[in-house]
């Protein structure tokens, strides 16, 4: 079993408050391992957001490896920022844990929005394939305004270590995962959340779908879906899928990883489009339990589950503040103030839907095809 714990608001908040919610859920995690993911940076970053961010955990000769990978290929460093580390018991350190922000090459710094999303990931695709035969590199998101952390131990502590309590972290959207990978080894790239081109998710569940969802995205032809250390990452490469590759409306998210059956689709007026979408993007029908929270480029939070409904998620907030958990206690960690008669649990059905800036929250159902 996984906790989940995102926060998405109109100011900036301390990686702490998720944290914090996930303590709240402990019996829920085993506390082996933390993984966060900030997006709309404050703190450090607040003045860099034109500039990719390129987080990751490397030795020393890792380091060595990916500064001289990024002078090779033209990046520029703007800024670094590095953890002021503390002893924590239980937590073996790895040498080297950043955060830098670079400026593009030169030749790139007029090209489109997609041409450099594509350098972007193509260049963490390579520092990756360097990196990981002798685990010396891990890169876990290169991309504007976005900062990823994760290690290997009990997420209270990890922030201990980490010393996120110092506020030079700061973002208005954080996803915060408690555990590591169910099925596999514990391995730093099969911690969520997992994050492609802006888009970002997370998972509490068993993705029994996994094969033949992982073999249709392999076939794609896309560089980006691959590794796949944990079964949960396909839940972030098919929105990333659906939504940047085939330009679909967010919510027809929900309808291709859990279609409606045939009865129900004649009761859509968008009936032939979910008929198209149902038969050629069956393999990636998941089969769960499964609770997935997530984001989008601009901002846009959400949770779905499977069809099962096995898994719990709780969203639950005011205007400009907005928490989606795994249980009510989390939200009551993250947004202690608010009418508790509004909390929303959605069923197999729903996919509730929080707009940028946390300034209201939708539930678009299935079965009607609207809000």
């Amino acid at each position: 079993m996984c906790r989940l714990a995102a926060i998405t608001s109109n100011e900036y908040i301390s990686p702490m408050e998720p944290i914090m919610a996930l303590e709240t859920m402990k019996e829920g995690h085993d506390g082996s391992g933390l993984g966060l993911t900030l997006k709309n940076l404050g703190g450090a970053f607040e003045k860099l957001k034109k500039y990719p961010i390129m987080s990751g955990i490397c030795s020393m000769a890792g380091k060595k490896m990916l500064d001289d990978f990024m002078k090779k290929e033209g990046f520029t460093l703007k800024h670094e920022w590095k953890p002021k580390l503390k002893q924590v018991k239980g937590i073996v350190p790895h040498d080297y844990y950043f955060a830098r922000a670079y400026d593009y090459p030169a030749a790139f710094r007029n090209k489109s929005h997609q041409e450099k999303e594509d350098l972007l990931m193509n260049t963490r695709l390579s520092l990756r394939k360097i990196g990981e035969p002798g685990e010396a590199l891990f890169v876990f998101s290169f991309y504007p305004d976005v900062l990823t952390l994760k290690e290997v131990g009990d997420p209270l502590q990890v922030a201990d270590f980490f010393g996120l309590d110092d506020d030079r972290l700061k973002a208005k959207i954080i996803l915060a995962q408690g555990r590591q990978n169910t099925n596999y080894a514990i391995y730093l790239y099969a911690c969520h959340p997992f994050f492609i081109q802006g888009f970002c998710s997370m998972t509490n569940g068993e993705n029994t779908a996994f094969v033949p969802i992982r073999e249709f995205l392999s076939s794609r032809g896309f560089p980006g879906y691959m590794g796949y250390n944990s079964d949960s990452e396909v839940f972030t490469h098919i929105l990333h899928y659906a939504v940047r590759q085939l330009h679909l409306p967010l919510p027809y998210y929900k309808d291709i990883i859990t279609p409606l059956k045939s009865t129900e689709i004649d009761m859509r007026t968008d009936r032939e489009a979910l008929r198209l979408m149902k038969q050629s993007l069956r393999s990636l029908c998941i089969d769960g339990p499964n609770v997935i929270i997530g984001f989008t480029p601009d901002g846009t939070c959400f949770m779905v589950h499977d069809a099962k409904k096995l898994r719990p998620g709780v969203v639950g907030g005011i205007k400009g503040r907005y928490a989606l958990m795994s249980e009510e206690c989390g939200v009551d960690s993250a947004v202690p103030k608010r009418d508790r008669s509004k909390d929303l649990f959605p069923m197999k059905y729903d996919m509730v839907i929080v707009s940028p800036q946390a300034e209201e929250v939708k539930v678009w159902n299935q079965q009607q095809g609207q809000y």
